[in-house]
């Protein structure tokens, strides 16, 4: 039986195996105590790691089936029966050629809430073709807003598009699906496509632009790195801090730590801020990242140690909540969000490919 622990334990979900978001769906979903058996295709996928190390595929059973083989598509039919949420992130189009398309998943369990996870959608001129988190987030805008003024698009890493345009829309539309299922007694398709959930993700800027407030222009915005009070600085270690001193008393409490005079002017005057910039720039060269980590300790002037990945986990706010966790040796993100009474858990290492092929059969009563 699955180990899992959470508010969403004994739900049953079907995660046809693909890369990227999909798999950081069903990660989340088994974080949280749903029993998520990933089909994977005989003599296993694409991984980067070791199958071991794979963390996308914590807390899951695998289940392998080949859907080229009549045998195998229909397995995973058997599965979609007795399922409550199963989903794909292949092309439009190849889960209906392969037979496991949710016409014929839903023709055997009509409640089962089907989702589509895709970079395009299911619809449009791009829906057949390839990309990557990079296309999407070109396409959208949001590459175009990430970087210095006269300097090129920076690259926000695979966060933006794959997983909060991506995999975290994927599960938002399956549990809302799945409520509205409760009700209806019937399941529906969800079409999770990156660009929607990426623009999506968008909607503030879209109402700054419309307002004024916002331009096209890059690295000369109020969240872009175009206000002094909101940027990136170095310091004298060659190290750097973040400054996010949005509001006037919060300002206020950066100057003061950084033993400067309160301005005599508004903050949000754009004419002044070379001169602000150049002022925090010079100051905060005059110390270490440790000593402006300090300095800012316990004060509301909004300023951070820019640190590594890797020593996120021995810091100290994220370290006394726990955010990351050991598990098996291996240093990882701990479940979020947290549940008061339901707490989600790390209930297994990530499978080697059928690994649990027998148990999840006897389980789920194949």
């Amino acid at each position: 039986m699955s180990s899992n622990t959470g508010p969403l334990r004994g739900l049953r979900v079907v995660e046809i195996a693909g890369i990227g978001p999909g798999p950081f769906c069903g990660m989340f979903l088994a974080d949280l105590g749903a029993d998520v058996v990933r089909v994977d295709r005989p003599g296993g996928g694409i991984t980067a790691v070791d199958y071991r190390l794979d963390l996308l595929n914590r807390g899951k059973r695998s289940i392998t089936a080949d859907l080229k083989d009549p045998a195998g598509v229909e397995l995973v039919l058997r599965l979609a029966g007795r399922a409550d949420v199963a989903f794909e992130g292949f092309r439009p189009g190849v889960a209906e050629r392969l037979g496991v398309g949710p016409d014929e998943c839903l023709a055997r369990n009509p409640r089962l809430v089907y989702g589509r996870m895709t970079g395009w959608g299911q619809s449009g001129p791009r829906a057949r073709t390839a990309g990557h988190d990079l296309t999407y987030l070109a396409t959208t805008g949001v590459l175009h807003a990430i970087g210095r003024a006269g300097g090129p698009p920076q690259i926000p890493l695979n966060l933006v598009g794959d997983f909060a345009g991506g995999a975290m829309y994927l599960v938002a539309g399956l549990l809302a699906a799945l409520w509205e299922s409760r009700t209806s007694g019937q399941g529906q398709v969800v079409d999770a496509a990156i660009v929607d959930g990426t623009a999506h993700l968008t909607t503030m800027i879209w109402g700054l632009s419309a307002g004024g407030a916002w331009t096209d222009e890059r690295g000369v915005n109020l969240l872009d790195g175009g206000a002094p009070f909101y940027d990136v600085y170095p310091t004298a270690d060659g190290e750097h801090v973040a400054v996010a001193a949005l509001e006037p008393a919060f300002f206020t409490r950066l100057l003061t730590g950084l033993g400067l005079p309160e301005e005599d002017h508004d903050q949000y005057d754009r004419e002044r801020w070379p001169q602000l910039r150049a002022r925090l720039g010079a100051a905060f060269l005059t110390g270490t990242r440790a000593h402006w980590t300090e300095t800012f300790a316990g004060s509301d002037g909004c300023v951070a140690p820019v640190l590594p990945m890797s020593a996120a986990p021995d810091e100290e706010h994220l370290a006394a909540r726990a955010t990351y966790a050991d598990r098996d040796g291996v240093r990882q993100p701990a479940p979020a969000p947290r549940f008061s009474r339901t707490p989600g858990s790390l209930s297994r290492p990530p499978a080697v490919p059928g690994e649990h092929t027998e148990e999840i059969i006897t389980d789920w009563g194949l």
